[in-house]
């Protein structure tokens, strides 16, 4: 009788954090707890050992990590101080290349939209609805970002 070996392939656990590099972290911070995520942890990441993982060397980061409130999506929010940024995409429209957007659902997009204004968010075209599903909008975020947020019709 043969011994077979069956193995299996890795498997996907779960998507662990979207990344944003900011100008402001505090001012990050602040929008997103508006929003209505909670400050998971704050701290510096230094040294030849991260520079390795990003490529970029010796480094010094602040970073921030975000939750929603389910405890499923997280939000890493970083500030570097070396090397400095080189690029900046925060203004490039919806149908750039590259990574873009980060979508939110939230309950009541007039309330957040709301909150989120009095935090300096503006609406990029204007909230619609989908259907009878969702009503949808795109807003400029802090420095920028490009957000989106969502509210399912029930």
């Amino acid at each position: 009788m043969q011994n077979h070996c069956v193995v299996w392939p890795s498997v996907l656990e779960r998507m662990d954090n979207v990344g944003i590099v900011v100008e402001s972290l505090d001012a990050a911070i602040s929008f997103f707890t508006e929003l209505g995520m909670t400050l998971e942890g704050r701290g510096t990441i230094e040294g030849e050992w991260a520079g390795r993982v990003t490529g970029l060397g010796d480094q010094r980061v602040e970073i921030a990590m975000m939750v929603t409130p389910d405890g499923h999506s997280r939000l890493e929010i970083s500030r570097f101080l070396t090397p400095p940024p080189v690029a900046d995409h925060r203004n490039a429209p919806v149908n750039a290349l590259g990574y873009l957007r980060v979508m939110f659902a939230v309950d009541d997009i007039d309330d957040t939209l709301a909150r989120l204004r009095k935090r300096g968010a503006q609406v990029v075209g204007e909230v619609v609805q989908y259907e009878d599903s969702y009503r949808l909008c795109y807003i400029r975020g802090p420095e920028g970002l490009l957000i989106g947020l969502a509210e399912q019709l029930r």
